[in-house]
């Protein structure tokens, strides 16, 4: 039951990224005005290059927590999980003391729950 609780807060904090990904990358200007609300609109064309770059950097951990998906060795799929999980963790408070502190909440605590479970699974055998 802990593997499966890990295997999905994983995937949700893959499908996260991914979905951050779309908005930083391809609906900046769009869905990303209503998501980064603090944001002047002005600055949504004059950042779109910028925003791309986050998205990209996002996409890279969704990437990697997917890839821990693919490996067949437990001991090789639990390290990739954790180093990507706790990337996404550093990421989320390095955004919530720099940027807004509702980052940590969503994207930080879901990580950290997910890195949680991981853990559990990894003491449990």
């Amino acid at each position: 039951m802990i593997e499966i609780t890990a295997d999905i807060l994983t995937a949700l904090v893959a499908l996260e990224h991914l979905y951050i990904l779309w908005i930083e990358m391809f609906a900046w200007e769009t869905r990303g005005r209503k998501a980064f609300k603090s944001i002047p609109a002005d600055l949504f064309p004059r950042t779109k290059g910028l925003a791309a770059n986050q998205g990209l950097y996002n996409g890279f951990l969704a990437v990697g927590l997917i890839w821990s998906f693919l490996i067949r060795d437990m001991d090789w799929q639990i390290n990739l999980r954790l180093f990507f999980l706790g990337c996404v963790v550093i990421a989320g408070i390095f955004g919530a003391l720099t940027a807004a502190k509702k980052i940590f909440i969503i994207q930080a605590l879901p990580a950290i729950i997910a890195l949680t479970f991981v853990l559990i699974e990894m003491t449990s055998k």
